[in-house]
């Protein structure tokens, strides 16, 4: 028997009403198929035993071939705001979700087959994802989950020989994505915004029922959800933040409300610091830009708001979203002291961080090789290896004696500081050239590189020596890579 068939499947996003989603069967992939990548912790996250599951397994359980017992699969309609215009177009166009597993914790968790085919949603599309992007969205899933930032997962990746026509042409794929709910900003914006507002209690309570039990006690659900999503949201993108991550297409179709990453497509990690880092070829105006992030997680939230304001009072949402950049920036200036080594707050640290990101993107300084260089500070010399990422020597060394003097009012050692910075900094993260080398090589039928990539990056903060290449400096061809929206 396929352990996999163990999974208990609730199904309860498919009794809420008809409008919101539409039953579909998954479309396999031409044959031959075969797997391509696989996440042994995503599987253990679903409570099953990796070591019982093979790739024949996974190939059984998610080609869309057959569906496991209690499998129902739903194409989901949901609408947003696509790089700031409404567009009532939208839905679950090449996925299905198959289904709530309920672990035995209780925990709730979906299954999403991605690349499933075409569903009423499809807009003249083929319903089809391809290797490039599965792959992209499987390390990127897997690297920042990593990394201790809220984000959806991905079990396994499914190729196949089957054309797929995008700028040029390609081979399908399928993905299985593992979220605590695909529930979007967007489906509160589509019962809203098509007039059918009585469906928003029903989705909520859904939302509040299965994931958020504790606000079903509260005075006011409705505002608590809100401030609830505020509060993860502005976590989830302080996280970004922190770890040079650029998302790309924060449409508010793209927005979990649970505040988990979602959609992967063109991100990309900051090589060279850059705030203006644009990873998105199709954003020629840089809304998505890595420095306008918080701004636009603030934007999207108000989407939201207007969309539950016929549950909440109007002043209950302008203060539920005023909660946002308070908790932003608490969070992130948090996670930056811990990459710096300090454990107390003090009132010139801002100062101090913004002063460090001032000469990283005057210089160009690679941020992630720059943060853990300063793992290795010697606050008596005022050197470290990241001095080697500066060109002016002097400004940076005129930041270090700063820093050093910051130090010596912190109560723990040089090496319990040094400890604790390198579990702060990542040695590795996914860089775009790393993630275009692998899916090069699988695009000849080498998965192999995936596999590399994906075990070096379940511990990124790990030394790994014998990994060292992979904290390089991005080799030329790899500096300027575009990445469009396409997948």
């Amino acid at each position: 028997m396929n352990p996999i068939a163990q999974l208990q499947f609730a199904n309860r996003y498919r009794q809420l009403p008809e409008s919101l989603h539409v039953d579909v069967l998954p479309q396999p992939l031409a044959a031959p198929q075969r797997l391509v990548a696989r996440s042994d912790d995503c599987l253990a996250l679903l409570g099953l035993s990796p070591e019982s599951v093979s790739d024949a397994h996974l190939l059984e359980a998610f080609s869309g071939e057959h569906l496991l017992p209690g499998m129902a699969p739903v194409a989901q309609k949901y609408t947003g705001h696509q790089f700031g215009v409404y567009n009532p177009d939208l839905g679950d166009g090449r996925g299905l979700l198959l289904g709530e597993v309920q672990r035995t914790d209780g925990r709730r968790l979906d299954l999403h087959l991605k690349g499933a085919g075409q569903t009423p949603f499809s807009r003249m599309g083929d319903g089809r994802a391809v290797l490039r992007s599965s792959i992209r969205e499987f390390l990127a899933s897997e690297a920042l989950a990593a990394l201790g930032i809220a984000t959806t997962r991905a079990l396994c990746v499914i190729g196949s020989d089957e054309p797929v026509w995008r700028e040029r042409r390609e081979t399908g794929a399928m993905l299985v994505r593992v979220a605590s709910t695909h529930v979007r900003f967007g489906h509160f914006e589509y019962l809203f915004h098509s007039g059918q507002t009585p469906l928003l209690t029903p989705l909520l309570d859904y939302v509040i029922d299965a994931h958020l039990p504790a606000l079903r006690q509260a005075e006011q659900p409705a505002r608590e959800f809100l401030r609830t999503v505020v509060a993860r949201t502005a976590h989830m993108i302080a996280g970004w933040q922190h770890a040079g991550f650029a998302h790309g297409v924060m449409n508010s179709d793209n927005m979990s409300v649970l505040g988990e990453t979602f959609d992967y497509g063109p991100y990309g990690f900051l090589d060279a610091f850059e705030p203006g880092f644009i990873c998105n070829h199709s954003d020629w105006q840089g809304r998505y830009a890595f420095d306008q992030q918080p701004r636009v997680g603030l934007w999207n939230l108000n989407c939201l708001a207007h969309a539950l304001s016929p549950l909440v009072e109007r002043d209950d949402l302008v203060s539920a979203l005023q909660e946002y950049e308070p908790a932003f920036r608490q969070h992130y200036h948090a996670l930056m002291r811990a990459r710096l080594g300090l454990q107390q707050a003090e009132a010139e640290d801002e100062m101090l961080i913004q002063s460090l990101l001032e000469l990283m993107a005057r210089d160009g300084a690679d941020y992630t090789r720059s943060f853990r260089g300063l793992c290795e500070f010697d606050q008596r010399t005022l050197t470290t290896p990241a001095q080697d990422e500066f060109r002016d020597r002097d400004a940076f060394q005129a930041w270090a004696r700063q820093y050093a003097t910051r130090l010596e009012r912190e109560p723990q050692d040089e090496h319990a500081r040094a400890a604790a910075m390198r579990a702060a900094n990542p040695r590795y993260v996914l860089r775009n050239y790393l993630a275009e080398t692998a899916i090069r090589r699988a695009e000849q039928g080498d998965f192999s590189e995936v596999a590399r990539l994906h075990q070096l990056l379940r511990t990124p903060f790990a030394e790994q020596p014998e990994q060292a290449h992979y904290a390089a400096l991005p080799p030329d061809w790899g500096r300027h890579l575009e990445i469009s929206c396409s997948s």
